[in-house]
């Protein structure tokens, strides 16, 4: 289209075509990748009646819910363990530790660490579950 097809089509998309040469950033390629399809262009749409059937599939979910469910009562508790204290213990937690530090700052200060523990914890137990995951995919995609 030239600058004068423009003045004639003003609301015509000048860039029909991903990856066009009027393109801002070329994206050079004429599909959609596998993230950006929608549920009805899918190709590879997972039967998800077998998959909640099979005891691999059940086995993970019960895996992370071991792992999620204590990990998150165990985190509120602990989190929610500060103001609590502070509120019926007030003279347990201003007690010094070393110069102006008392208790209940360190307590504040320990929820940092707890909180890097726990996603550390959480880093580890996700490699495992994405190996229970890896191994579900590999036995659907192997009885096809």
């Amino acid at each position: 289209m030239t600058s004068r097809d423009e003045d004639k089509y003003p609301d015509q998309d000048l860039t029909p075509v991903t990856g066009a040469a009027t393109d801002v950033a070329p994206l050079g390629r004429h599909h959609k990748p596998a993230h950006e399809l929608t549920a009805d262009e899918d190709a590879d749409v997972a039967d998800w009646d077998r998959v909640g059937a099979m005891i691999e599939f059940r086995e993970l979910v019960a895996a992370k819910r071991r792992f999620i469910i204590p990990a998150t009562i165990f985190f509120i508790a602990y989190y929610f363990a500060l103001p609590v204290l502070v509120g019926y213990a007030p003279q347990f937690m201003a007690r010094r530790v070393f110069g102006v530090v008392n208790i209940a700052y360190l307590f504040a200060l320990s929820q940092f660490f707890m909180a890097w523990a726990i996603a550390a914890a959480y880093v580890r137990a996700a490699g495992r579950f994405d190996k229970m995951g890896k191994n579900i995919l590999s036995r659907l995609k192997g009885d096809r």
